[in-house]
């Protein structure tokens, strides 16, 4: 108590309104629309506060409980774990494995490692993900996309410093820092800031990448020495083409292979197209073509050069092997190499996390189960953090693994575990036959594997329909990937699609609004009616609703039509929504104004420009200025042309009506700022001398934010002015109240309904009976305010908001019909 005195006193002295929010909630009004809403059961808004919002936020024992146990997922299903379950995880497992096994040594190459770190890095993501990751589907190891990212901060860093660092310990260093962000951000359930990544920046990364990636691996499909694959795409394209003269018996093995590849993919997905009840078997043998393929070119590998020196090889194979986990360690956190990788990091995060969080989404909608995005970070986090202690280095997300999981019907996240048992057996007892696995071969399998992640000229043509700047922001993208570096093409698509966004934020110019009766199709309106009589409100149906002048025969004539079910909608007066331009507005003369893209500070002025251009052209002010002299007219005001002066002398009816009230919808503001704020208080006075000496009306609608009514509030808007209630009769939306007794609740629950003036019975009476509820039904309905009343022009709805404005301006006799 002592402290709110205290505050007080200190407010008064610093001169701050602590009122501010309610001083325009006079006695007079209170007392006035208490009378108005009577019999029903007013209410009263109550201002949000920050201690209000401050508690909301505060954990509890229960939610934090809660929040620890989420950190470890496995825990839910775990103790219900079956002998069924475990067949199927083992078969899955085991599948993958096999696949995993090529592809991860394939993959090791892309990152400029030898072959046992895409086994290292496999293997970890397959041990680790289970305990902490949500997704049943889910395979994590090594990619192509994220290994090509590693080779190339890898080659860069080594060009930058020459002779201090090894590629492995930048690569285990880059999985460190991006495992410890990728972990702090799940931990403080940030997987919202994903979000800022477009769709656009991610699609034209994979294309890109998955063409570097391609050219980058031609010359050793080819076996052409001398090629620098390291250089931007276009220049590895323009070397390789130089060395087509130097190619090796190499080329016969990878062009061979990769026919290989494609031929078993062609016919097991035409195999399981025509024999519909085999089909998952075919997608089994067609998933595993890549593991059948380098089993089948080791093999003639081993025939071919068993037994020659390494100089007398028929063509390049991977070579020796360590056997194990010899590489196991702990990473370097020398500060110099920190500094090195921190500017390709957030790069190398952005490109984990949308990996691995789209596959995630993308067979959670298809098998139907939810992925925690958060809990994901952490468990992406937790393989990168970890892994490079094991040798490991960045990985992520596997497409190609999770769909091998998915199609083998796998049933928990266990299964990584029998990829992970086949994995470490390839360490350990496989390492003399990787020895022979041919480098063209491989290439082929990397090739093979990233032709499907180019995105399809089908979707890129869907894209241009959707949004045609979206297209040329993808092509930018692709083309800074391919011309520079993987690295600038994010940063150019992610750049562009933010600039577009606050281009569309601070242009968005808003749309008046005019009012369009609209009737119920005339085949429809006997079974609708049928339909609400039966049913409770909320399973009726308005999506027989449509434009009378479309459907409305003319024969009909204007008795039938008005028998007919009837609503307002608000429609754009340019009619630029696409709808038919034939339909008529009500001429009422009312201004609605609709925010389209929000209203803060960045497109407030085009919003407020905008209103107040058009209000003043289609309005004439109230007290023209009279000027006894020519030289007291102000510079930046043109004098009338004579003929609209004579015009109005002789016609003063027929001049445009006087500005009364406007109304704002709301309905797409989620959040309003200071900067909006304020632009309305400066329309609001600019208009109030517009119209003076009566202030100008402004009724909101659709403003379901508290905070914003707090804010518009304590700029004086949501009441009437003090003084000037003469006349003044509110409309109410009312609703029947929870927990009352049953035999004061007969009418419909929720169902929305008009209340006017005491002493308009005729108005009440007629609203509540188009809400729902015949003269028997309202007599017994215990209803009460939905919204607060000390704040009459905030509407829950527009058609009140416009009910309102109109309603008042009629009353007060200063409303000019059309």
């Amino acid at each position: 108590m002592a402290a709110g005195k205290a505050g007080a006193v200190l407010a008064k002295i610093l001169g701050i309104d602590l009122e501010a929010s309610t001083r325009h909630q006079t006695r007079e009004l209170r007392e006035h629309v208490a009378n108005t809403i009577s019999p029903h059961e007013p209410y009263y808004e109550e201002d949000p506060t920050v201690k209000e919002w401050l508690l909301e936020h505060v954990p509890t024992k229960e939610g934090s409980a809660r929040y620890v146990k989420s950190l470890f997922p496995f825990t839910t299903w775990i103790f219900r774990y079956n002998t069924r379950w475990l067949v199927s995880d083992a078969i899955a497992g085991v599948t993958l494995g096999l696949l995993a096994i090529p592809q991860a040594v394939a993959y090791a190459l892309l990152a400029r490692l030898s072959p046992e770190y895409g086994l290292y890095t496999s293997f970890t993501g397959a041990a680790l993900y289970w305990i902490f990751g949500t997704s049943k589907d889910m395979a994590v190891g090594a990619t192509a996309v994220v290994s090509l990212l590693v080779g190339k901060v890898s080659a860069r860093v080594l060009e930058e410093h020459p002779g201090e660092f090894q590629p492995e310990e930048i690569s285990k260093t880059l999985a460190f820092l991006a495992g410890a962000v990728l972990l702090a951000f799940g931990l403080l359930r940030l997987d919202w800031v994903i979000e800022f990544i477009p769709h656009v920046a991610i699609s034209a990364f994979v294309t890109a990448a998955a063409i570097t990636i391609t050219l980058s691996q031609i010359p050793s499909l080819l076996g052409i020495d001398g090629v620098n694959s390291k250089a931007a795409a276009y220049r590895v394209l323009i070397e390789t083409a130089r060395g087509l003269p130097r190619i090796k018996l190499d080329a016969a093995v990878g062009l061979t292979a990769l026919a290989l590849l494609a031929a078993v993919k062609w016919y097991c997905e035409r195999m399981a197209r025509t024999q519909p009840r085999r089909r998952r078997a075919w997608e089994m043998l067609g998933s595993l073509r890549m593991t059948f393929t380098i089993v089948l070119y080791t093999l003639v590998s081993f025939l071919v050069n068993r037994g020659l020196e390494s100089r007398d090889l028929r063509f390049r194979i991977t070579g020796a092997l360590p056997r194990g986990l010899t590489h196991a360690g702990p990473p370097s956190l020398d500060p110099k190499l920190i500094s090195a990788l921190l500017p390709d990091l957030p790069t190398t995060v952005i490109i984990i996390v949308i990996e691995h969080i789209a596959i995630g989404k993308s067979f959670g909608r298809t098998n139907n189960y939810a992925v925690q995005p958060s809990q994901e970070l952490i468990s992406v986090g937790c393989t990168n953090l970890f892994g490079p202690f094991l040798g490991a280095y960045a990985s992520t997300g596997s497409f190609g693994g999770t769909a091998i999981l998915s199609k083998a019907g796998v049933r928990t996240p266990l299964a990584g575990l029998f990829n992970a048992a086949v994995l470490l057996l390839a360490l350990y007892a496989l390492t003399s036959v990787l020895y022979y696995i041919p480098m063209a071969s491989l290439a082929a399998l990397i090739v093979h594997a990233v032709a499907n992640l180019i995105t399809s000229p089908d979707h890129v043509f869907r894209s241009w329909l959707a949004s045609p700047p979206d297209v040329f922001i993808y092509f930018a993208g692709v083309f800074a990937s391919v011309f520079t570096t993987l690295e600038n093409g994010i940063y150019v698509t992610v750049a562009l699609s933010a600039a577009l966004l606050l281009l569309r934020l601070a242009r968005s110019k808003g749309r008046f609004l005019g009012r369009v009766r609209v009737h119920r199709h005339p085949e429809h309106a006997d079974a609708a009616a049928a339909t609400a009589a039966a049913a409770p409100d909320d399973v009726v149906s308005d999506k027989h609703s449509v434009n009378s002048s479309q459907t409305l025969s003319h024969s009909r004539t204007a008795s039938s039509m008005a028998r007919l079910p009837a609503r307002d909608v608000f429609l754009p007066l340019d009619r630029k929504d696409g709808t038919n331009p034939a339909g008529s507005f009500k001429g009422d003369n009312s201004f609605v104004y609709r925010f389209t893209e929000g209203f803060n500070y960045l497109n407030q002025a085009q919003y407020m420009d905008r209103l107040l251009e058009h209000v003043t052209r289609a309005t004439r002010q109230t007290t023209p200025p009279h000027y006894d002299h020519p030289g007291d007219r102000p510079w930046n005001e043109a004098p009338p042309p004579p003929s609209a002066e004579a015009d109005d002398a002789e016609c003063p009816a027929t001049s445009k009506p006087l500005l009364r009230a406007i109304v704002l919808d709301c309905s797409a503001v989620n959040t309003m700022d200071s900067g909006a704020v304020e632009g309305l208080v400066d329309l609001r006075t600019q208009l109030d001398r517009w119209a003076a000496p009566e202030p100008v009306e402004w009724h909101f609608a659709g403003l379901h934010s508290r905070w914003d009514r707090r804010a518009l509030a304590v700029s004086g808007f949501g009441c009437p002015t003090a003084g000037r209630l003469g006349g003044f009769q509110p409309v109410f939306s009312l609703a029947d109240l929870e927990g009352r007794p049953a035999a004061l609740c007969k009418g419909r629950a929720g169902a929305i309904t008009a209340c006017g003036a005491r002493d308009s019975e005729e108005l009440s009476c007629s609203s509540l009976e188009e809400g729902g509820f015949g003269p028997e039904e309202s007599a017994g309905t215990y209803l009460g305010a939905v919204s607060g009343i000390n704040r009459p022009f905030f509407h829950l709805d527009l058609p009140s908001a416009v009910e309102n404005a109109v309603k008042s301006a009629i009353r007060k006799g200063r409303y000019l019909p059309a």
